[in-house]
């Protein structure tokens, strides 16, 4: 383990109100020493690295110029607030990040009064801020009090349709808050002196708008490179960063950009804005992800999400692994079905690596879509593209195509276009906890008319669904599949084309049926090899489908056994309730048969490991096998199992 640094500022500091004994010297040592900090508490829990270290100058600036926690500061996604946590009472705490029982990788309502809006998923910080200002002005009251409202998103964040309608409404009803544009996708060109001391000159006390106007005009003072980054900024946001158009047509008055990591820039500045912003303000800063660790900034990803790792040369431990990821399975089958169908797309909303999608956009850059940070115009996107005579993939994580619900049901079920849903990180996740736990969208998708609705087991099966979304041309489908390895299974060369609503066999038994839909398969083969040793040996199948349902195959079960017992890693109103409503309408209860259902419980799981995740979900092997022996009555001995 590396040595952790030397930080005798930082070693002053509990809560942020320390921060005001500081010059403003003092304060940029701190922030270097924070990011020391920062750097080694990740390389021993893992987590979002380049993010945090992006916002250190920022975070150090903006709490010891506002009064937090009165005044709020919502960190959008939240995945850069490590830095935030160390200053907010939390350091001691650092070092269990992620970890069950520690720290969050996000903020979290309660987790301390200085997270006042917990977050994971993007582009809602600027709704929250306005939220907050309006609750102060309307006399509302929370812990710490209420002040002003500042939110800090980057330019990811900031291209999600739902951040335009928060300033959109921001701009309407005119209150005080502060958005902070956290832009690190520009070029800094050094040296940028000249902004530095036009902005010092400015503090010294000119009127407010005659400041913001000149704040404008100074990027004619900065180095050709910086000068050409700030104009460009991004397409979607032309014109921003050479005078605001965008924003102060939706009404907030506009600063910047500056330097992010300058803090003789960023003092003084935001205590002006402080002093004398009277609507919506934002302050546009240019950072660098990953600054200050030269394996972040070396990093393709800037060091968004690391393992463990040495601090010295920034190696990641990751352990190996036998099987190969689900996603990357699904990466590579798509591009294998792809390479004999043109017609064959691809879309995901700012996740090409996390769903595998960056293989397929090497290949076939022409046919692969990846529109930001806006999971609802993508789906809309999809249904278009299928409209059109295309054959579109949309991969997303189950938890972000949540946010494109209303588009999934309006823009392609109703039609009935051939739209495919890949759904990654379904089932618990993990570090990341309940925010990117993909818990509901069996339920969700599958009551849907006219969507097919699948699951792999393995890594196998994953590669036939592909396959069978590929050849599916008569309406919606989706195939779900976890995040991590895979099983170790043999992955054929090609996907096979699967049977719309037909599971398979997997082992044959008596007295009792266990039904899986998902890669629950594998602790249910666990739990039937510790049965038999009592002398039980179930029927296993694998649904395949909860959507459309293998009645033929359900009925079989449940007529040839006591007892049916289905395992989904999803939340009630899943498949094991669709296989329920089928039961019931068929009149299978009225013969006797013993029904249970193993699904997610009815409470969000904080992070730990997966499998910890699923002991407390209780759907590992030995909670199969409680499960079987409670339903067929007979009585444990009580000896655990590892």
């Amino acid at each position: 383990m590396s040595a952790r640094p030397q930080t005798p500022l930082l070693d002053q500091v509990t809560h942020p109100e320390d921060l005001k004994r500081f010059s403003d010297s003092e304060l940029t040592a701190l922030a270097h020493e924070l990011r020391a900090e920062t750097i080694s508490a990740v390389s021993e829990t893992g987590g979002h690295l380049g993010a945090g270290l992006g916002v250190v100058e920022l975070t150090v600036a903006l709490h010891s110029v506002f009064e937090t926690p009165r005044d709020k500061i919502i960190w959008d996604v939240g995945h850069q607030c490590y830095p935030h946590k160390i200053l907010t009472g939390r350091r001691d705490r650092i070092r269990t990040l992620r970890q069950q029982d520690g720290l969050s990788g996000f903020t979290k309502r309660s987790e301390s009064v200085y997270d006042p809006f917990g977050a994971a998923h993007s582009s809602t910080s600027i709704s929250a801020a306005l939220g907050f200002a309006t609750a102060r002005d309307l006399g509302g009251q929370c812990d710490g009090g209420l002040g002003d409202a500042i939110a800090v998103i980057g330019d990811g964040s900031i291209t999600a349709g739902m951040a335009y309608e928060a300033m959109n409404n921001a701009g309407h009803l005119g209150k005080r808050m502060f958005v902070v544009l956290n832009d690190n996708d520009m070029s800094i060109a050094p040296p940028v002196g000249a902004m530095s001391e036009y902005l010092s000159r400015l503090y010294a006390g000119e009127p407010f708008q005659e400041f913001k106007s000149a704040a404008k005009g100074a990027v004619s003072l900065l180095p050709e490179p910086f000068r050409e980054g700030a104009k460009r900024a991004k397409d979607m946001l032309k014109g921003m960063a050479v005078g605001g158009t965008l924003f102060e047509q939706l009404g907030f008055s506009y600063v910047g950009p500056i330097d992010g990591h300058d803090m003789s820039q960023l003092l003084p500045l935001l205590r002006t804005l402080r002093q004398r912003a009277t609507g919506p303000v934002m302050l546009h800063v240019i950072t660098k992800k990953g600054k200050g660790y030269a394996p972040a900034e070396a990093a393709r990803d800037k060091g968004h999400a690391t393992a463990k790792f040495d601090v010295v040369t920034g190696k990641q431990f990751k352990a190996p692994s036998n099987a190969p990821s689900y996603t990357s399975v699904f990466g590579e089958a798509l591009v294998q079905e792809a390479a004999e169908d043109s017609r064959i797309c691809a879309v995901t909303a700012a996740m090409p690596d996390g769903t595998g999608l960056n293989l397929f956009a090497e290949r076939y850059p022409s046919r692969c879509f990846d529109v930001a940070i806006a999971e609802q115009h993508g789906v809309t996107f999809s249904a278009a593209l299928a409209a059109g005579g295309m054959k579109p993939f949309c991969a997303m994580y189950s938890t972000f195509l949540q946010r494109g619900y209303d588009q999934v049901v309006h823009d392609v079920a109703i039609q009935r276009l051939p739209v495919r849903f890949a759904i990654d990180r379904a089932g618990l996740v993990g570090a990341d906890g309940a925010t990117h736990a993909g818990s509901f969208d069996v339920a969700f998708m599958a009551n849907l008319p006219g969507m097919v609705v699948m699951a792999a087991a393995d890594e196998a099966e994953l590669k036939h669904m592909v396959a069978t979304a590929a050849a599916h041309d008569e309406g919606p489908i989706a195939f779900r599949y976890p995040r991590g390895e895979g099983v170790g299974v043999d992955v054929p060369e090609r996907g096979e084309i699967l049977e719309i609503g037909k599971g398979r066999m997997v082992q044959e038994g008596s007295r009792v049926a266990l039904l899986c839909f998902g890669t629950r398969l594998e602790e249910a083969k666990k739990a039937a090899e510790a049965l038999s040793a009592k002398g039980i040996a179930p029927t296993i199948a694998d649904a395949r489908f909860a959507k459309p349902l293998d009645k033929a195959l359900i009925l079989e079960l449940a007529t040839n056994h006591e007892a049916l017992i289905t395992i989904e890693e999803g939340a009630v109103g899943g498949f094991g309730s669709h296989v329920a409503q089928l039961l019931a309408e068929e009149g299978v209860f009225d013969e006797g048969l013993k029904y249970r259902s193993m699904v997610l419980p009815d409470i969000f799981i904080d992070q730990a490991s997966p499998k910890t995740m699923y002991d407390i979900a209780a759907m590992n092997a030995e909670h199969i096998e409680a499960k079987v022996l409670d339903v067929l009555g007979v009585v444990s001995l009580g000896s655990k199992r590892a």
